[in-house]
C-alpha cells in the first residue's frame, strides 16, 4: 500500500515535496519493474519444474490387484481350469498360473496323459509336506510376496523343491539362515542336505563351530549326529573354551546322551552323570578293553580320533582323567606321548627351533586350540594350563588390546619355563604362527562381529 499511496498528491502538499513524491514514485516505479522480472523469471522456473514433474513416470504398486488376484482366483477357484488333489484336499486353480512350476510346465507342454487331464492327483512320497504347506505353494503362484514362518519353512521348502518353484526355494533358505538357533539349526542342516541348499548348510555349520562349545545344550548334543559332530571336531575353526581337555569333556557328554537319549537333567549334572555311567558300565561289565573298541561304542572312534591328544597329555589331571575313564585306545595314547617325548628332546637337547616357514595345513590340522570367554570389558590376565615345551605364555587384555607375554623365570609355574635361547614357537608346540579369532555374541548364540587375525614371527 505504501507503494500505491505514493502515487498521489495529497491537498496538503507543497509543490516541492510533490516533486518529491514525483520522484519518489520512479525510484519505486523502477523496483517495481526489477521485481515483476524476478517474479516473471521465477514463474518461468516453476513452470519449467512443474512440466519436469509431469514429464517423470511415476510407478505405483496396485496391492489390490494382487490380493483380488489371489482372493478371487486361488481361494475362491473362479473360472478354474484344472483341479489338483493331494492329501485328501482339493485345489481349483488355472493352469496358466501353474505353468510358473517347472514340475507343472513340463506336465502340460510335454506328450504326458495329464496335460489334458481336467483332474490331477499327485502322489507326494516326501512326509516333510503337508496340506498347509501345499496351501502356501500353490497360493504362492497367485501372489508377489510369501510370509514364511519359521516353523514352517521345512514343509514349505520341500513342497516348493517337489514342485520346482526355485524363488520360494531361495526364500526359504534365506529364512532358515536368519533363524538359525539351537532348537533348528540341527533341523534345518538335516533339511538342507536333503535339498541341496548348500549355503544353508554352510551357515549351520559356522553357527555350530562358534556355539557348540561356548552355549552347551542338552537338547543340542541329542540332536547332534556323528557325521556332523565330526566335522565340527575335526574343524580348526571350532571355538573351544579353555583348552583341548574341554574338547573331550564334551564329546564324553555328548556320547553319553546318544547312548542315553531319554537322559533328562540339567547342563550342570551332565558331566556327573556320565562319569558315573562309565564308571558303572565298567564295574558291571569288568570291562578292561577300551570303549570306543567296544561294538558300543564303535560308532565314535571317527569322532574321538579328531581330538588333538597332545595337548591334553601335557597336563598331569587331565592325562590321569584318560585313564580313568578308558574311553581310547592304548595306542592312540601310546604314539602320542612318544611322540610328544621325542618333540621335548629335539628341542631341549638337538637345537631344534622349530619350522623354518610356517605350514598352513600342517598348522590347522596340529595347532594348539584354546579360548576365553570375557564377559564384560576391564583388565584380565591368564595362562592356559599344561607343560608346552617350556614356551609358556601370559595373556594379557587391556583396554580392548590382547598382549602376549612370555612367561619368565621369575613367574611361579614349575617347568614352564626353557632355557634355550631361540625358539620358532608362538604358543603351538610345532608352530611359529597362530590364528586368533574374536567373536561378539548376542542373544541365541547369534554372532554380531567375528574378526580373524593371523599372527607371524616377523
Amino acid at each position: 500500500m505504501g507503494n500505491l499511496g505514493s502515487r498521489f498528491q495529497s491537498p496538503s502538499q507543497g509543490p516541492e515535496e510533490a516533486a518529491e513524491g514525483t520522484s519518489t514514485s520512479r525510484k519505486h516505479g523502477c523496483d517495481c519493474k526489477k521485481r515483476k522480472r524476478n517474479a516473471q523469471c521465477d514463474c518461468d522456473s516453476e513452470a519449467d519444474e512443474d512440466d519436469a514433474i509431469l514429464d517423470t513416470p511415476r510407478r505405483k504398486k496396485l496391492k489390490s490387484t494382487s490380493r483380488y488376484i489371489y482372493q478371487t482366483l486361488f481361494l475362491n477357484g473362479e473360472n478354474s481350469d484344472i483341479r489338483i488333489c493331494a492329501l485328501g484336499q482339493e485345489w481349483n486353480l488355472h493352469k496358466v498360473y501353474l505353468c510358473q512350476s517347472g514340475y507343472f510346465s513340463s506336465m502340460f507342454s510335454g506328450s504326458w496323459k495329464e496335460s489334458n487331464m481336467m483332474e490331477i492327483n499327485l502322489e507326494i512320497p516326501d512326509q516333510n509336506i503337508d496340506t498347509e504347506a501345499l496351501q502356501v505353494v500353490f497360493g504362492s503362484l497367485y501372489r508377489d510376496d510369501v510370509l514364511i514362518k519359521p516353523s514352517r519353512v521345512v514343509s514349505i521348502l520341500a513342497a516348493a523343491c517337489m514342485l520346482q518353484l526355485d524363488g520360494l526355494i531361495q526364500q526359504c533358505g534365506e529364512t532358515m539362515k536368519e533363524n538359525i538357533s539351537a532348537k533348528t539349526v540341527c533341523g534345518y542342516y538335516a533339511c538342507a542336505s536333503i535339498y541341496g541348499l548348500d549355503s544353508v548348510m554352510k551357515k549351520c555349520l559356522e553357527w555350530l563351530l562358534n556355539n557348540l562349545m561356548t552355549h552347551q545344550n542338552v537338547d543340542l548334543m541329542k540332536e547332534i549326529g556323528v557325521e556332523v559332530m565330526e566335522q565340527l571336531i575335526q574343524s580348526s575353526d571350532l571355538f573351544v573354551m579353555q583348552v583341548e581337555m574341554d574338547v573331550y569333556t564334551a564329546l564324553k557328554k555328548w556320547m553319553f546322551l546318544q547312548l542315553n537319549p531319554l537322559w533328562d537333567g540339567p547342563i550342570k549334572q551332565l558331566l556327573a552323570d556320565a562319569d558315573a555311567w562309565l564308571c558303572k558300565r565298567r564295574t558291571d561289565v569288568c570291562e578292561k578293553e577300551p570303549f570306543l573298541k567296544t561294538e558300543e561304542g564303535a560308532p565314535f572312534r571317527s569322532v574321538f580320533k579328531f581330538v588333538r591328544l597332545q595337548y591334553i597329555i601335557n597336563d598331569l589331571a587331565s592325562a590321569r582323567i584318560l585313564e580313568r575313564d578308558n574311553i581310547l585306545p592304548p595306542d592312540w595314547l601310546s604314539s602320542v606321548y612318544k611322540n610328544q617325548w621325542f618333540a621335548m628332546l629335539r628341542t631341549e637337547f638337538d637345537n631344534d627351533n622349530g619350522p623354518q616357514e610356517p605350514n598352513k595345513d600342517e598348522f590347522e590340522v596340529s595347532s594348539m586350540r584354546c579360548g576365553r570367554k570375557l564377559t564384560k570389558d576391564g583388565d584380565y590376565c591368564w595362562r592356559w594350563t599344561g607343560f608346552n615345551f617350556g614356551f609358556d605364555l601370559l595373556v594379557t587384555y587391556t583396554n580392548r588390546f590382547i598382549v602376549f607375554k612370555r612367561n619368565t623365570l621369575s613367574q611361579p609355574c614349575g617347568g614352564a619355563v626353557s632355557l634355550q635361547p631361540r625358539r620358532h614357537l608362538a604358543y603351538s608346540s610345532q608352530f611359529r604362527w597362530f590364528r586368533f579369532p574374536v567373536m561378539s555374541v548376542k542373544m541365541q548364540g547369534k554372532e554380531s562381529m567375528h574378526q580373524l587375525f593371523n599372527f607371524g614371527q616377523q
